[in-house]
Order: C-alpha cells, then sequence, then structure tokens
C-alpha cells in the first residue's frame, strides 16, 4: 500500500513526536530528583552483562570447537581479548564492547 504525500508526512510528523518524547521521558522525569535504584543497579552493571552476552554470541558457534578447521576460533578468541584489552586500558565500556565487537565481525567476513 502506498501513501500519499499527505499520510506521509502525518506519518513522518508522528513517529518524530513519539522519538522526541522517549528521548525527553528520563529527563523530564528524573531531573528534579534521585533514580530508582533498579536504574542505578541497571546503570553499574548493564556494561558487564552486555559483554558476557557478546562473549557468549561468539562462543556459541560450534565451529569453534573444531580445531581442525580454519579459522581456529580466531576472530572469537581476538574479539574477547580485543575487548578486555580495550576496557583494562581504556576503562571505557562502549569503546570496549564496540572495538571489540567490530574487530570479531572484520575477522569473522575477512577470514
Amino acid at each position: 500500500m502506498r501513501l500519499t504525500l499527505l499520510q506521509a508526512l502525518i506519518a513522518t510528523l508522528a513517529t518524530a513526536a513519539l522519538m522526541f518524547l522517549l528521548r525527553a521521558f528520563p529527563f523530564m522525569v528524573f531531573s528534579k530528583k534521585k533514580p530508582p535504584k533498579v536504574l542505578s543497579f541497571i546503570e553499574k552493571y548493564i556494561p558487564a552483562m552486555v559483554i558476557g552476552v557478546l562473549i557468549v554470541y561468539c562462543l556459541a558457534d560450534p565451529k569453534y570447537l573444531d580445531f581442525t578447521a580454519s579459522p581456529w576460533g580466531i576472530p572469537a578468541v581476538a574479539g574477547i581479548l580485543s575487548t578486555v584489552i580495550l576496557h583494562l586500558w581504556k576503562g571505557n565500556s562502549m569503546i570496549s564492547i564496540f572495538g571489540g565487537t567490530i574487530l570479531y565481525m572484520v575477522l569473522e567476513r575477512l577470514i
């Protein structure tokens, strides 16, 4: 189904308004008071949980258990080591998560 120009504009404006409200909601709610303990817990521990999920994702493929076939788990090991090294070096979860993920994905495509 094709949208008319007016329908497309209305859909775009509605989506933009919804995105703005969703992005502004935490600032409107928590600007004057301290956030709940649940949010503080999530803020503190979510980077470690994301890194754990990425490690499980990297090592979940059974091809890494076969050490007789190429690539011998090199992308997964390189991704995990680079994540650890970046995190110890920079101490920034976003840099370490994205750096390790990017290296893993590049090596997975190249090897």
